[in-house]
């Protein structure tokens, strides 16, 4: 058998910062466009993420980027930090990409950068990915996260015809991180001040009076309260996993290399744990 050819690694997308916007004291809006997203869409899924690639151990790459060549020339601690923020808007007729991320002062990588970037510097980055949009063939949907899973809920209402049945919640630190959102569903701003992330949005979940019929539900945010209502979803009300879009965008005590470094295991034994308290379909 003939050996199959080694898939040549893709370019990343490289673009300009056009604008910046705080939102609220703790989100910040980047839009990103110029010639570098020629070719790029992100229409099909309403939590199309990307890859930032951000310069690691003060290294200068070369140019045109080559990360291939980094990967050879480099020691290990000076490949790019990849950090992953869901798409909140793509405006393919001005192809401009618009990104909000959340603002802890200095804390983390991309939110400092986000809060001090201007207007004209370059960002690299991969992707799209994304697997979930709001199933039009469902009865009602339901959609739940903290503030990183919040782009990518506002951007799923905003594709929900007039009058679809839904209910959302979204938990934040305080009044003051409320959002507008173009659409006719109410959210649920659940405010978090001292109390647990996600701590909240289980107790929303597990006192709301479902709707008749088929629900499409959509659970993102920290991994220990996603966890816990993917027991209640999958395990307790018998949603079957094909009506469930279920993941944890991070974890507390965790970066995001650590995150990624073990959200295969973790997902992996919750998942064997759960299912087999599941019913059977």
């Amino acid at each position: 058998m003939a050996e199959r050819p080694a898939r040549k690694p893709r370019k990343p997308h490289s673009a300009q910062v056009v604008r910046t916007e705080r939102l609220t004291p703790h989100m910040q809006r980047v839009v990103l466009g110029g010639a570098g997203l020629a070719g790029f869409a992100a229409d099909t899924c309403t939590d199309h993420y990307v890859k930032l690639l951000f310069p690691s151990g003060g290294a200068t790459y070369p140019q045109p980027f080559d990360m291939e060549r980094i990967r050879a020339e480099y020691p290990r601690e000076q490949w790019p930090v990849t950090r992953t923020y869901t798409v909140r808007a793509w405006d393919p007729v001005h192809s401009e990409l618009t990104l909000d991320f959340v603002i802890h002062g200095d804390e983390g990588l991309a939110g400092p950068w986000a809060a001090r970037v201007q207007p004209g510097e370059t960002v690299l980055f991969n992707g799209p990915g994304g697997a979930y949009a709001p199933d039009t063939s469902a009865d009602w949907h339901l959609l739940v996260g903290d503030e990183s899973a919040l782009p990518a809920i506002a951007r799923s209402l905003e594709s929900l015809p007039d009058g679809a049945t839904a209910h959302a919640f979204v938990e934040v630190s305080g009044p003051e991180e409320e959002q507008k959102i173009d659409s006719d569903v109410e959210v649920v701003w659940l405010h978090r001040g001292d109390r647990p992330v996600g701590e909240l949005l289980v107790e929303a979940v597990r006192t709301l009076e479902f709707p008749a019929g088929r629900p499409h539900a959509f659970v993102h945010g920290e991994a220990h309260f996603v966890k816990e209502l993917r027991q209640l979803l999958r395990c307790e009300l018998a949603i079957p996993r094909e009506d469930l879009s279920i993941s944890g965008y991070w974890r507390l005590g965790h970066n995001e290399d650590g995150w990624q470094a073990s959200k295969r295991d973790w997902n992996a034994r919750i998942e064997a744990e759960q299912e087999s308290a599941a019913p059977a379909a």
